[in-house]
């Protein structure tokens, strides 16, 4: 999909500034292949961000981070640094909401991809 140079810099004005200016860039040092994906996921061990990715309010996410913070699967400060974002940011700040079977689904999608 084309759009005109100037229609998008009147639909996103501080977008088309941001872009122009050159100011915020990213840069990409790695390409993530299905089969790199699909051995990362061969024994995954779901962390933190996981667990709050699974969360709907931000009181789910206060009990996950404090309860992985009492067992000792993170430490204090990065407790404390998961709460701040939290607050400041929102649940929604650690990705998307991972649905119920969303790892069964990666995995047919992997499956589909390489039939």
């Amino acid at each position: 999909m084309e759009v005109d140079k100037e229609v998008f810099k009147r639909m996103f004005p501080n977008l088309y500034r941001e872009i122009e200016e050159g100011k915020y860039k990213v840069t990409i040092d790695s390409v993530r292949t299905e089969e790199s994906y699909s051995k990362e996921l061969s024994g995954y061990d779901p962390d933190v961000i996981d667990f709050l990715r699974r969360c709907d309010t931000e009181e789910q996410a206060e009990e996950i981070i404090e309860y992985m913070r009492k067992r000792g699967e993170i430490s204090g400060e990065y407790a404390e640094r998961l709460q701040k974002q939290l607050k400041e940011k929102g649940i929604r700040s650690f990705g998307s909401k991972k649905e119920d079977d969303y790892y069964f689904k990666l995995a047919e999608k992997m499956k589909k991809r390489n039939s």
